[in-house]
């Protein structure tokens, strides 16, 4: 059963309440003591779920920082990308601090910093009252608030660089405070979650480990060797695109770390991947929160709160036979047009990742599988048609984010085991993903001779940013995997030029096929397609119907001009500016920078 955290903790929930909406004031008195709460396990956990409750606030993460951070990259962008709103200023590196989207009292920022809040309220009382010794219910507890305070301030820092450092409870003295390097917050979330791993069972086993909604060990591992990552790598600070300098946060550092984390996970066997990409995605859709799989934790939403498939599912027109979710649901993301044709045909993740096609105007509450444009794809990892739970919900389907899964632990480890011991210490673990992706018929040469082939490390580092990019299209992980591989103008400037070529048919898109041939399947709701594979031109019969799958024109150039807003250099506007209400709130002590 999914948690359900939006009425977990609700009995403790005045404990974390504040005078206002507004974070920087302080928490009013708790109706119950803290020594009674966390010297009580059944208490303190619920205590620990009231610091998720902030995930699913209107305009948290639900509303406001799953739509859009992440987007646009070389492989995902905002399907509204050239319409002049708000909304695309988010996604194409063009934000204002007065964005009507975000400038609220009780948008992400602010449902951020009062999770925080929570579990520092939590993890004080669990130390000052609760005895958190490793193998005991409070000792787990204690583990699952540092790891979700750190998971807020890992979103904070991809989100806005640096930003206030809070590791205790607000008080009168700590009111307003002013931002902090990022440096001294990824130092702290690394000792963090190092404790945390000590206090934390493996997935599957105890109780609270037993779903992906719940903190694991192969989570907060997997998860430290992603922070090591991002903190090692190159950002913007407010002096310019560079490494940290903080000796401590170096790449030698940093990379050990990783790779040490995430060879643990491995060798624990308590994670794997799935026996199919398309299965996973299948499980995932059907709400399968069995830990001890690939997914390694997911932000549990409850069935009518969340907008994972609301947002980016494959677009369905009116309510149909798959869902009452309302009209016009999923699709306002997907795959750039140029990604579907830049997989391997044979890579089975190609057309679980990309879809062409979108639900039309249901008819007697059926609705038909209709093809698009060139240019407005859906990402198919997401799909109410998979789901075994019909949605009702008018705003929301309750599906969980992942958040982390093991094949992101597989190219951790490859990347930094590339760095510090050269590509063969890498292949295994591409191998691994690789044999997942491809059918055994071709593996020698797709998964053993590929690999073999990537003798430097150079070439290794390049194809795992290729591996990453078919592997996680669609989780808008890669804005800040390009962010830290110091790619990120550069790959959106080259995806710029592919997708010229692509709408012209020249350079490696001249085989792409312009016209599109279908019909329907025996249910009549399922398209057959012809030609969407490079070569595939000859008419396969009269009983095919023709589709033109050309982009031309005017709008062609003003959709690939707006992946980034033009006049806009997006290697200087990699994080979101702080918006102007909490500014206004920050009694002077917090600016903007990176010439906001």
């Amino acid at each position: 059963m999914k948690h359900k955290i939006l009425i977990a903790g609700i009995a403790l929930v005045s404990l974390f309440t504040s005078c206002s909406e507004d974070y920087l004031d302080a928490p009013a008195k708790s109706t119950l003591d803290e020594s009674v709460i966390f010297s009580s396990p059944g208490l303190a956990e619920g205590a620990i779920d009231g610091i998720k409750i902030p995930f699913a606030e209107t305009n948290s993460y639900r509303g406001r920082f799953l739509p859009f951070y992440g987007l646009n990259t070389d492989v995902e962008w905002y399907n509204s990308s050239q319409t002049v709103s708000d909304a695309s200023d988010l996604c194409t590196y063009d934000a204002q601090k007065n964005n009507s989207q975000m400038n609220t009292t009780n948008n992400a920022w602010a449902m951020m910093y009062s999770g925080i809040e929570r579990a520092n309220i939590a993890i004080r009382g669990l130390r000052t009252y609760g005895n958190p010794t490793p193998g005991s219910q409070l000792g787990y507890l204690l583990g699952e608030a540092l790891t979700l305070r750190a998971i807020y301030y890992a979103d904070l820092i991809k989100a806005w660089g640096d930003v206030p450092a809070r590791f205790e409870p607000v008080n009168n003295a700590t009111l307003y405070v002013e931002k902090s390097s990022r440096d001294i917050i990824y130092k702290q979330l690394l000792a963090d979650l190092a404790e945390a791993s000590t206090l934390v069972p493996w997935p599957g086993e105890s109780t609270a480990t037993s779903t992906v909604e719940r903190i694991n060990k192969a989570f907060v591992k997997g998860f430290r060797a992603r922070l090591a990552m991002a903190a090692s790598g190159y950002q913007q600070y407010p002096d310019g695109i560079r490494r940290s300098t903080d000796p401590e946060l170096s790449v030698g550092n940093m990379y050990a770390l990783a790779l040490a984390e995430s060879r643990s996970v491995i060798a624990s066997g308590k994670a794997h991947l799935e026996s199919s990409f398309e299965t996973f995605w299948k499980n995932y859709n059907q709400e399968k929160i069995n830990a001890g799989g690939e997914s390694l934790w997911e932000l549990p939403f409850a069935d009518g709160r969340g907008r994972m498939l609301f947002t980016f599912a494959v677009r369905h027109t009116t309510e149909d036979q798959f869902h009452s979710n309302g009209p016009n649901r999923g699709g306002s993301a997907g795959p750039l047009p140029t990604v579907f044709y830049d997989y391997d045909q044979a890579d089975t993740r190609r057309d679980v990742t990309c879809v062409p096609y979108k639900y039309g105007t249901a008819v007697n509450n059926i609705a038909k599988q209709e093809l698009g444009a060139l240019n407005t794809w859906y990402f198919g990892k997401y799909r109410y048609e998979w789901m075994t739970r019909f949605v009702t919900s008018d705003n929301d389907d309750g599906v969980n984010k992942i958040y982390m899964r093991y094949a992101e632990v597989l190219l951790i480890a490859a990347e930094a085991a590339n760095e510090l011991e050269g590509p063969a210490a890498a292949a295994p673990y591409l191998k691994e993903i690789r044999r997942r992706a491809f059918p055994t018929a071709v593996q020698t040469e797709k998964v053993e001779n590929y690999v073999n082939g990537l003798s430097s490390k150079e070439a290794m580092f390049n194809a795992l940013v290729d591996e990453n990019k078919y592997e996680f299209t669609g989780e808008m992980e890669r804005k800040q995997a390009l962010i830290r591989w110091n790619l990120l103008k550069v790959k959106l400037d080259e995806a710029k030029v592919k997708m010229r070529q692509l709408a012209d048919r020249t350079g490696d898109y001249s085989d792409v096929p312009a016209t599109l041939y279908y019909k329907y399947q025996a249910d009549n709701v399922s398209l057959n397609i012809y030609g969407l594979n490079r070569g595939e031109t000859t008419n396969p019969g009269a009983d095919w119907t023709q589709f033109a799958w050309t982009w031309t024109g005017a709008a062609t150039e003003t959709k690939i001009s707006t992946l980034y807003k033009p006049g806009v250099n997006p290697d200087n506007r990699q994080f979101w500016p702080i918006w102007q209400v909490f500014l206004d709130g920050s009694n002077g002590k917090l600016t903007n920078d990176y010439g906001y």
